[in-house]
C-alpha cells in the first residue's frame, strides 16, 4: 500500500503546486485590471454625484462605482458598473468541467474562524458550472486559508463575500468562467443565497462568492449573479459572532473589510443524490 499512498501524496502536491502557480502567474493581470477599473470607477463616482442619483450591487471590488447616468436607487451594496466593451465572452484558463456536478445536489460545510460552522448545499442541476467549480475547488482545499474580505451591513444588502486568493479581492485559480445561471429575475437574493461574485463581465466568475445573511437586493442591470446554493444552518452564529461587529473601514460603495478578520478554516463538500 505505500506506493500507492506516496501516488497520490505526489499528485495532491502537484496540484497544491498547480494551484498556487497559478495564483502567482494571474496575480500581475489582475493588479493592473483592477487598477484600470478603480479608474473608470472614479469618474463613474463623479456622474453619480453630480446626478444624485446610485445604483447599488454585489461584485468582484475591483469595479466599485457606475457609469451608468440613469442608475436608480436600491439598497445594494456597491454602485453598478457599466460592462467593458472589451470584455471577453468566453471563458479563459482551465475551467473545472461543467459535468462534475452531475446534476445534483451537494452538501458540505464551511467553517469560519474555527468556530462558525455553516451548512450548505450546491444545486448542481440549476447551476452545474458554478457547483462544479466549487465542488472542485473545495475537493482541492483551496479555499482553507483564504479571507471574507468584504462585508455588507446596509438594510436590504447583507452580505458577506469571501474566497479571494490573497485576502483583498485579487487572486483566483488561474481561471474566469461564464455564463451567468440560475439568477433571480427580480433581483432578490432571499437569506442564506450562496451567489458567485463577479464585476463588470458575465464571463468573470472565478473563486469568490457571497453569502446573504440578511434578505437582499442587488441590482440586475448587467445580468445579476449565478445563486449556486444556499446556507441550511449556522447564520445565527455568523451574525452573532462576525456580521454584527460591522465593517473597520467602509469604502465609497459602503462596504468594508470585517471588523472580526474572517478566514475559512475548512470546507467540505460530497454528493448527496
Amino acid at each position: 500500500m505505500a506506493p500507492r499512498n506516496q501516488g497520490r501524496d505526489a499528485r495532491e502536491a502537484r496540484d497544491r503546486l498547480r494551484l498556487y502557480q497559478a495564483r502567482q502567474g494571474l496575480h500581475d493581470r489582475r493588479r493592473r485590471r483592477r487598477r484600470r477599473d478603480d479608474l473608470v470607477a472614479l469618474v463613474a463616482l463623479v456622474v453619480v454625484a453630480a446626478l444624485a442619483t446610485g445604483s447599488q450591487l454585489v461584485h468582484d471590488e475591483r469595479t466599485t462605482a457606475s457609469a451608468s447616468a440613469s442608475a436608480s436607487a436600491s439598497a445594494s451594496a456597491t454602485s453598478t458598473p457599466t460592462p467593458s466593451a472589451s470584455a471577453t465572452a468566453a471563458d479563459t484558463g482551465n475551467v473545472p468541467s461543467a459535468s462534475i456536478a452531475k446534476a445534483s445536489t451537494w452538501t458540505g460545510r464551511l467553517t469560519l474562524n474555527k468556530t462558525v460552522t455553516l451548512d450548505i448545499e450546491l444545486d448542481g442541476k440549476a447551476a452545474p458550472q458554478s457547483t462544479s467549480v466549487l465542488v472542485d475547488l473545495i475537493r482541492k482545499q483551496f479555499y482553507d486559508g483564504t479571507s471574507c474580505h468584504r462585508l455588507s451591513v446596509t438594510k436590504g444588502a447583507q452580505f458577506i463575500q469571501c474566497g479571494s486568493a490573497n485576502g483583498d479581492g485579487t487572486g483566483d485559480a488561474g481561471f474566469e468562467y461564464g455564463p451567468l445561471e440560475n439568477v433571480p429575475a427580480d433581483g432578490d437574493y432571499p437569506t442564506g443565497t450562496i451567489a458567485m461574485a463577479r464585476s463588470s463581465s458575465q464571463y468573470s466568475q472565478n473563486t469568490q462568492f457571497l453569502i446573504t445573511y440578511g434578505d437582499t437586493h442587488l441590482d440586475g442591470s448587467t445580468g445579476g449573479y449565478t445563486v449556486v446554493g444556499k446556507v441550511t444552518a449556522g447564520l445565527p452564529r455568523l451574525r452573532k459572532t462576525i456580521t454584527s461587529k460591522g465593517i473597520g473601514t467602509a469604502g465609497s460603495d459602503g462596504t468594508g473589510a470585517p471588523k472580526v478578520p474572517t478566514t475559512i478554516t475548512g470546507a467540505t463538500i460530497a454528493i448527496e443524490r
